[in-house]
């Protein structure tokens, strides 16, 4: 019989949790910015982003929840949620998981202030970390090459929609 480790456990009910919550919090948020007159681009891909992501769950629950937890990665992933933090609260009701276009210039305040896709960098960094905190580095290596294709279409997509919006003007900060 399988040993059972509650941290692990815990881990993998807290990340189901998290996504569950923030799928929540994003089609709030669309719907809210779709009623202010926002437009979603590059609908046709987003089921494949879904698959990707519950594949990736689905792969971290099938084989994580027997393993212990690699204390260092956890930390890392730790880490990482304080970045996703500060990436949420930066776009406040502009944070979805769709690409939803509204006429106003780009938010530029926290981390977008120094890098373009400060979100797809947590999400790269977790498709990476978060199976590692288990010791399941396959899942961390597969997923990580998949999520960067995925990735290539989705941030060609956004640039194409994001072309010819407004910036910001120098010095003010948009949220």
């Amino acid at each position: 019989m399988a040993e059972l480790y509650p941290a692990s456990l815990a881990f993998i009910v807290f990340l189901l949790l998290q996504r569950g919550a923030e799928l929540i919090l994003a089609r709030r948020n669309t719907r809210r910015l779709l009623a202010r007159g926002a437009v979603e681009h590059g609908a046709g891909h987003y089921p494949l982003i879904v698959a990707m992501h519950a594949a990736w769950l689905l792969a971290i629950c099938v084989w994580g929840w027997n393993n212990p937890v690699h204390w260092g990665w956890l930390a890392a992933f730790a880490l990482l949620q304080a970045i996703r933090v500060w990436v949420l609260a930066s776009l406040g009701s502009r944070w979805t998981t769709r690409i939803i276009v509204l006429d106003e210039p780009l938010v530029m305040r926290g981390p977008y202030r120094w890098i373009a896709h400060p979100n797809y960098a947590v999400v790269v960094a977790e498709i990476l970390v978060a199976p590692m905190v288990l010791g399941l580095w396959p899942v961390a290596a597969a997923f990580t090459v998949l999520n960067a294709l995925v990735l290539k279409i989705r941030i060609d997509a956004e640039s194409r929609a994001l072309q010819g919006l407004r910036q910001p003007r120098p010095g003010a900060a948009r949220g």
